[in-house]
C-alpha cells in the first residue's frame, strides 16, 4: 500500500526503500528492487550516474570494485559494459550475474509496478550540469502524461547534493520536482533551496535537530532523512513533522510504519 499524506507539500510515500533492497538484496539493482517490492514497498530511493557514453545507469559508487566487480571509474566504462558486470556477488552467491541497471530500464519497471520513485543526481565530478539535464529530459519523457496533468504526486522526486546538477534539472524539466540534498543544515539552506526551486530538504537524520525540522516545515518544505534504520528513532523524526525517510531495514520498519 502506498502511504501519502494529506499535505501539499509532500504528496508521496512516506517510507521509501533505500536503494532497492534495503540490507537484504544488493543495492541499486533489479533484484533489490524485486526484494522491496516482495517486502511490500511501492516507493524506492536510488541513484543516477552518467556512463562514458553519456548513457544513466543505476549506481552509488562513482570507482569499481565495492558494489560492482571491476576497477577504475564508472566513467571510464560505456552503459553497454557496465550492464554486463556483476553487481551482485558482493553481496552473496545468489545474487552473482545481478547486472548494473539502465536508468531507463529501471524507471520503466517501477512505473509498470507502480513503484514511486526518489531519483538521486549522482554526477561525475565536471559533469554535474550534463548529468542533471539528462536524467531530468529522460525522466520527463517517461512522465509526459503525468506532467500534463498537473499533479506533483503523479511524479518522481529528484534530488542531489549538487547546486549545478539540480539547476541543470530544473532548466531541462522545470515541472518536475526537485529536492536540496544537505548533510547537515547550515545557515543557507533555505536560499539555496529558494535558487533551485526545491520542494523539499533531504538531510542526514544524524544531523538534524527537532528545532531544524520545525524551521524546515515552518518555511513551507517538504523534510525527508536519509538513511534511518532504528524504529526508535524513526517514530522520533515523524513526530518532530519529518515528512518521510528512507530506511535499510526494510524487514524492520515496514512501508506502513508511519
Amino acid at each position: 500500500m502506498m502511504m501519502m499524506k494529506n499535505d501539499p507539500v509532500w504528496p508521496w510515500p512516506r517510507i521509501l526503500a533505500h536503494r532497492g533492497g534495503g540490507t537484504l538484496a544488493p543495492e541499486n539493482t533489479v533484484a533489490g528492487l524485486r526484494c522491496g517490492m516482495a517486502a511490500g514497498f511501492r516507493a524506492i530511493e536510488f541513484d543516477v550516474m552518467l556512463a562514458r557514453d553519456g548513457v544513466p545507469v543505476v549506481l552509488h559508487d562513482p570507482g569499481l570494485g565495492r558494489t560492482v566487480r571491476g576497477s577504475g571509474s564508472v566513467f571510464e566504462h560505456d552503459a553497454r559494459d557496465l550492464a554486463a558486470m556483476d553487481a551482485g556477488s558482493w553481496f552473496g552467491p545468489a545474487f552473482a550475474g545481478e547486472p548494473v541497471p539502465l536508468f531507463d530500464a529501471f524507471a520503466r519497471l517501477c512505473m509498470a509496478h507502480g513503484i514511486w520513485m526518489n531519483i538521486e543526481i549522482k554526477p561525475a565530478p565536471g559533469y554535474e550540469r550534463e548529468t542533471g539535464r539528462t536524467v531530468a529530459q529522460m525522466t520527463a519523457a517517461l512522465f509526459a502524461d503525468a506532467l500534463t496533468s498537473g499533479d506533483p504526486a503523479a511524479l518522481p522526486l529528484l534530488s542531489s547534493f549538487s547546486n549545478v546538477a539540480l539547476a541543470a534539472a530544473q532548466a531541462a524539466a522545470p515541472i518536475l520536482p526537485r529536492a536540496c540534498l544537505i548533510s547537515a543544515l547550515g545557515a543557507d539552506w533555505q536560499t539555496r533551496a529558494q535558487a533551485l526551486g526545491a520542494r523539499a530538504i533531504h538531510t542526514n537524520h544524524l544531523h538534524l535537530s527537532q528545532q531544524q525540522a520545525r524551521a524546515v516545515k515552518d518555511a513551507g518544505y517538504g523534510l525527508f532523512c536519509y538513511t534511518v534504520n532504528d524504529a526508535g528513532r524513526a517514530r522520533e523524526l515523524l513526530a518532530w513533522g519529518v515528512d518521510a525517510f528512507c530506511t535499510d531495514r526494510i524487514d524492520l520498519i515496514t512501508p506502513d510504519f508511519a
